[in-house]
């Protein structure tokens, strides 16, 4: 644990000094060298304000889903690329709205999200979406339609299992079935590591 420590002790410091120092990190939590770790793209609104990944609706996304591959959150380790909510301001309200992170932000928090992999240690990683996944896997080309519910291994050995995100289903429901058959597929897998 001391060495997480020192992972969020040194990103806090770089960050401070960055062009996103005035902004709220939220670092991942969970489990050392769990049999899964889930990356999502940045933290929400409800991220940002309990200081914790994946709550709120994210959380109940997320209980949702671990339900059906049989782990709980205290099994995993949760994290996001970028480890700031990306805000502008929306033209309806004037009230900060989440939109997708920038290159920019992406490119500054990559380095600490392959550190924070090295240093979890994860069998497996999940990866939410096309940013996580361009993230994780290296390859910008790559798209989730294209690679969804499909496990890889990745250089280091680690397998990636790309899935959309669960938002995705908000806004897509013909995507249901497809992200169910994802689940049961990644808790098949699971089974064989």
């Amino acid at each position: 644990m001391n060495q997480q420590k020192d992972f969020q002790e040194k990103l806090q410091k770089n960050f401070q000094y960055s062009a996103f120092g005035e902004k709220k990190l939220v670092f991942g939590e969970g489990a050392q060298m769990p049999i899964l770790m889930m990356i999502g793209e940045a933290p929400g609104g409800d991220e940002e304000k309990q200081g914790k990944p994946f709550v709120g609706k994210a959380g109940k996304n997320l209980s949702a889903f671990l339900e059906v591959i049989g782990l709980k959150r205290d099994e995993i380790y949760i994290s996001n690329v970028v480890k700031l909510r990306p805000t502008k301001s929306s033209p309806k309200t004037g009230k900060e709205v989440n939109r997708p992170p920038s290159k920019d932000e992406i490119a500054f928090f990559l380095p600490y999200l392959m550190d924070e992999i090295q240093l979890i240690a994860p069998k497996m990683i999940v990866t939410l979406g096309n940013v996580p996944l361009k993230a994780v896997s290296g390859d910008n080309s790559m798209n989730i339609g294209d690679v969804h519910g499909k496990p890889y291994t990745l250089t280091d050995g680690r397998i990636l299992f790309p899935l959309y995100h669960p938002a995705a289903i908000i806004y897509n429901r013909a995507l249901t079935q497809v992200y169910q058959e994802d689940l049961v597929t990644l808790k098949d897998f699971l089974v064989t590591l």
